[in-house]
């Protein structure tokens, strides 16, 4: 296993994880052009891609750190820090900001104590906002994993995180 881990690299990840990862791009032949579907993988293995498993990658890939660097942080779906157990999106689109998405977020980051983008401490829960989540006849609307919430407002907040 030492081939797998190099003496500078992903010094927190798991030897299991990092296995796991080279055999998902010895899969993908190594491929750049693979590359979204290899950082797919590897965030779904070692639950987000911080800077050592990126380094990991570009190093199995023989690619730039800065070419797998700029993947991960431009689309959204990649995440370089620990999520929650369930991710919350709130729907800012059009029909939901002008129905009170806005107030949603408040009240969340007020119940959950925590920012957009951030992971409340017990690691339950991960904040964000997403552009349009398809729910605009019955705006605000907000989704916890893939369950959808429509026509939420600030009270109905603390009884839906309750099931969660």
């Amino acid at each position: 296993m030492n081939e797998i881990q190099s003496s500078n690299c992903c010094s927190d990840c798991g030897n299991d994880q990092l296995e796991q990862i080279a055999n998902v791009i010895d899969l993908y032949q190594a491929k750049p052009s693979n590359l979204i579907q290899i950082l797919h993988a590897s965030q779904q293995i070692y639950g987000y891609l911080p800077l050592d498993v990126q380094e990991f990658i570009a190093q199995k890939m023989n690619i730039s750190v800065s070419e797998v660097s700029g993947v991960v942080t431009f689309y959204s779906f990649f995440s370089t820090k620990p999520r929650g157990e369930h991710t919350i999106l709130v729907c800012m689109g059009t029909a939901c900001y002008v129905r009170g998405g806005k107030k949603l977020v408040e009240g969340l980051q007020k119940i959950l104590g925590i920012n957009l983008g951030e992971t409340t401490q017990d690691g339950k829960f991960t904040l964000e906002i997403a552009r349009c989540i398809g729910a605009c006849g019955l705006a605000p609307a907000m989704m916890i994993d893939k369950v959808v919430y429509k026509s939420v407002n600030p009270n109905k907040l603390e009884s839906i995180l309750s099931k969660y």
